[in-house]
């Protein structure tokens, strides 16, 4: 979309921004391959994909980097994510784009926050669970994800250098997975 290069904002595009000249080009671009519709309104350039982090708060507005994403980000594990794995509240509908793969994880409003900050991945800001969150989600996951992948994240923190016990005690008892923890954590030491 060499023409169009001026309206691409770091690759990204919403076609609320463009008049309907450049619309039509956006469209074009879309059907000959060079841009990719993410969601109703939302394209993207084929080098801004080829990135390893999306923005976030561009597909899934106020969604937040959790589970195998947040625990890759951390090296918490050794798996890679098959998808973006984002965490939003349960009331909400989202639609999200055929590509990139998102898998979203509904919590509920009240835990949703917990644990959640901000950083900087590859020039995006994105919001994602902190490392204490992202042992609780392991826990409470453990069914679904496997027990190996829980004791991988649960050991990676523990032998981790600025880890805090007391606050991965307080989002433990505020996510309902404090026993589980305790269990575990006598296992590991």
């Amino acid at each position: 979309m060499e023409t169009n290069k001026d309206m691409l904002k770091d690759g990204f595009i919403k076609s609320r921004d463009t008049d309907k000249k450049s619309y039509r080009k956006l469209l074009h671009a879309t059907k000959v391959g060079e841009v990719t519709r993410l969601k109703r309104g939302v394209y993207a350039t084929e080098d801004a994909l080829a990135n390893t982090m999306i923005d976030v708060e561009k597909i899934v507005p106020g969604g937040i980097l959790c589970l195998y994403s947040a625990w890759n980000f951390y090296e918490m594990t050794t798996q890679t994510p098959s998808a973006y794995f984002i965490a939003i509240n349960r009331d909400r509908k989202v639609v999200v784009p055929d590509f990139p793969d998102i898998q979203l994880v509904y919590q509920n409003a009240n835990i949703l926050s917990i644990g959640c900050i901000e950083t900087q991945i590859q020039d995006f800001k994105v919001s994602i669970y902190n490392k204490e969150r992202c042992v609780c989600d392991a826990i409470k996951y453990r069914n679904k994800i496997g027990i190996d992948v829980m004791a991988e994240v649960l050991s990676s923190y523990l032998k981790a250098s600025g880890r805090n016990i007391e606050l991965l005690r307080t989002y433990a008892e505020q996510l309902r997975v404090l026993s589980s923890l305790r269990r575990y954590l006598e296992i590991q030491l």
